[in-house]
């Protein structure tokens, strides 16, 4: 084997640089094989890698989160794997995610990691207003109001922010009932989605949500919220457990905060589940050495190293039993992922099977956009819900076609 290996990573925290160490060790061991980890903005993998497969280009593996959107592009790499069992055995939970198709028995990559949604609260403020922190069966509204409490007491500049996602929308709508999938299996628009619409554009225009991070950026496009919570200009930010090393690094002592359980609806208490997934890719040159990087990175002892070193949440079943340290996580981020890792069993069954939906950004992307739409006062918030509905289903139909 001899070849170059060219990798495109994306990062929360450092997740490309631990990538980089680990190809040097795996270099070591596979005289021969070169691997080039190309570190990109995170928005690279959301809008420029897509056009770069669909016209026959990229890289020979990808780190991706429209984990089954992008699938029809992925490599079988199964006929290249040393044990494909132990794949199946560690992998099984999250394999449906990555298959082009139901009933495609391959190998088309792995989770580097399992994410939860959840928020982080900005505890110092808190115990500065002297405003109790909302319980563990807290609704939307409880912490609504607390937050509220807190901003004016503090003067910060919001009670709260959602990341600019459809992915980190979906789930409070699914906590306030929305089905998502209707009786034959179709995405809908339903009265739990869009009382969630209602409540969260309500949120905006009041001064409750900080609109900047959803009116400040156009189209679909994703923005996150956490610079204004490292900055301490809100109390709460929905988020999720990617960016825990991002707070470790970024807060340091300058205020204490805390991940807390996913808001209760009217139906469940559910965050969304999701990750970042390895990918080998059929554009690229080098097949069966980029399936050897991927089998080293899969390992064992690389995943725990990966896992241990960037913080995050295993999604290899060895591992998610043993249990993982996390000797560079501080005391709140240590706290953290214990928090949200223990959040899973509340995670409702609609999220699971929205997360493995192939033309899931269908629902996703027209959220974002219509609602932005809704808050800024160019649509009203019924015609928002509309338009999201009919959207919707025009992308299914293209993506069908």
């Amino acid at each position: 084997m001899a070849a170059d290996v060219r990798v495109m990573c994306y990062q929360d925290g450092v997740e490309c640089e631990v990538t980089a160490d680990l190809a040097k060790r795996f270099e070591a061991q596979n005289p021969g094989i070169h691997v080039i980890v190309d570190t990109v903005p995170f928005r690279t993998i959301l809008e420029q890698l897509p056009v770069q497969l669909a016209a026959g280009r990229g890289p020979d593996i990808a780190r991706v989160t429209d984990l089954n959107g992008l699938s029809k592009y992925y490599l079988d790499i199964s006929p290249y794997l040393k044990d494909r069992e132990y794949w199946d055995r560690n992998f099984a939970s999250t394999a449906a995610w990555l298959r082009p198709s139901p009933d495609a028995k391959g190998i088309y990559g792995f989770m580097s990691q399992l994410t939860l949604t959840a928020p982080f609260v900005n505890k110092t403020l808190f115990e500065q207003a002297n405003v109790a922190l909302p319980g563990p069966k807290a609704t939307w509204d409880d912490w609504v109001r607390a937050t509220r409490q807190v901003a004016q007491a503090t003067r910060v500049k919001a009670a709260m922010a959602w990341d600019r996602s459809g992915h980190r929308f979906a789930g409070p709508a699914i906590s306030y009932g929305a089905a998502i999938f209707d009786s034959r299996g179709e995405l809908t628009i339903d009265e739990g989605y869009a009382t969630t619409v209602r409540k969260f554009v309500g949120w905006n225009k009041d001064g409750t949500m900080l609109r900047d991070v959803w009116v400040g950026t156009g189209g679909s496009t994703y923005a996150d919220s956490l610079d204004e919570f490292i900055n301490g200009n809100v109390v709460m930010v929905l988020s999720g457990s990617w960016q825990i090393g991002r707070l470790q690094r970024s807060i340091g002592d300058a205020f204490d905060w805390v991940a807390v359980p996913n808001p209760c609806g009217t139906a469940a208490c559910s965050g969304m589940p999701g990750g970042a997934a390895w990918v080998p890719l059929k554009v690229g040159h080098a097949h069966k050495e980029a399936a050897a990087f991927l089998d080293f990175l899969a390992s064992e002892p690389a995943y725990e190293e990966f896992t241990s070193r960037t913080n995050n949440i295993p999604a290899h079943a060895g591992l998610v039993a043993k249990g993982v340290s996390y000797p560079d996580a501080d005391r709140a981020a240590g706290d953290a992922l214990k928090a949200i890792s223990a959040t899973a069993p509340s995670v409702a069954p609609a999220a699971y099977r929205l997360q493995g939906y192939k033309y899931n950004r269908a629902i996703m992307l027209p959220t974002v956009t219509r609602v932005t739409q809704a808050i800024v006062g160019e649509l009203t918030v019924d015609e928002a819900i509309a338009r999201i509905r009919s959207d919707m289903q025009d992308a299914l139909r293209q993506a069908r076609q």
